[in-house]
């Protein structure tokens, strides 16, 4: 008689899979892999085999070699899963790679006033009400008090991140809001994960392998902007780049 308390074969659960958005400019291989190797300075492990979705809405009526780039990002350590805004015609040829088609849903307004806003990011008319301080305050938080070592990664989906200890080297942080490291900064900090241009990082000593906030990152391989000694750092978005500064402590 089988016991009814046996595991299943296989379950079904809901799970988040944090990935990077490579957004495509130019259909051309070699001026994509010239890029690349440009980005990574040749570094092998520069991505990790980071989950990756192709994004070609800026290159929609251009023709892309499928059967070229997708091993080009695997070359440097990128791992497609999906492909945004493709053309129809493609699917066949995407999902041979095994890649999905991922949809995506154009926000729009039926009405003068929408009823229901995009999940992710909203295109309001210039004179409708803003409220951006609504969304900072009901933000909620995800606290870790113990260090995040090499080869951790964590994910505050829909919260701020507060991490009341170190990020090592090779550790990734992740957040959908802002990151908060009240400790040294030496992995990788990604703000904003799913669009918030508004998310910031903060952290006491600031050493990162990478910052990212709304998918603009920033590396360091030519070493860290001098700041004022003592002070805790904050990075945020100054338009289409990353800008680092010192926070400016009051009393």
């Amino acid at each position: 008689m089988q016991n009814s308390l046996t595991r299943k074969p296989i379950e079904i659960k809901i799970s988040t899979v944090v990935a990077v958005a490579i957004l495509l400019h130019d259909a051309s291989t070699s001026v994509l892999e010239a890029a690349l190797q440009e980005m990574t300075a040749g570094s092998p492990d520069f991505f990790d085999d980071e989950f990756a979705v192709i994004d070609v809405e800026a290159i929609a009526d251009a023709e892309v070699d499928w059967n070229a780039l997708i091993p080009l990002f695997k070359a440097h350590g990128l791992n497609p899963v999906a492909v945004r805004n493709a053309r129809e015609e493609d699917y066949d040829t995407i999902r041979s790679h095994g890649l999905s088609i991922d949809v995506v849903s154009k926000p729009r307004l039926e009405t003068e006033q929408a009823t229901a806003p995009a999940p992710v990011v909203v295109e309001v008319p210039a004179t409708a009400p803003v409220e951006p301080q609504i969304i900072v305050r009901n933000n909620p938080a995800m606290v870790i008090d113990t260090p995040v070592r090499a080869g951790q990664r964590i994910y505050a989906r829909g919260a701020d991140l507060i991490i009341t200890a170190s990020v090592n080297n090779g550790a990734e942080v992740i957040a959908d809001g802002s990151i908060h490291i009240y400790a040294p900064l030496r992995g990788r900090a990604l703000a904003g994960a799913t669009g918030n241009t508004e998310a910031r990082i903060f952290a006491l000593t600031m050493e990162p392998e990478l910052v990212s906030i709304a998918g603009i990152y920033r590396t360091f391989e030519n070493g860290f902007p001098p700041l004022q000694a003592n002070h805790p750092v904050q990075v945020k978005l100054n338009g289409d780049s990353i800008e680092v500064s010192s926070v400016k402590l009051v009393g």
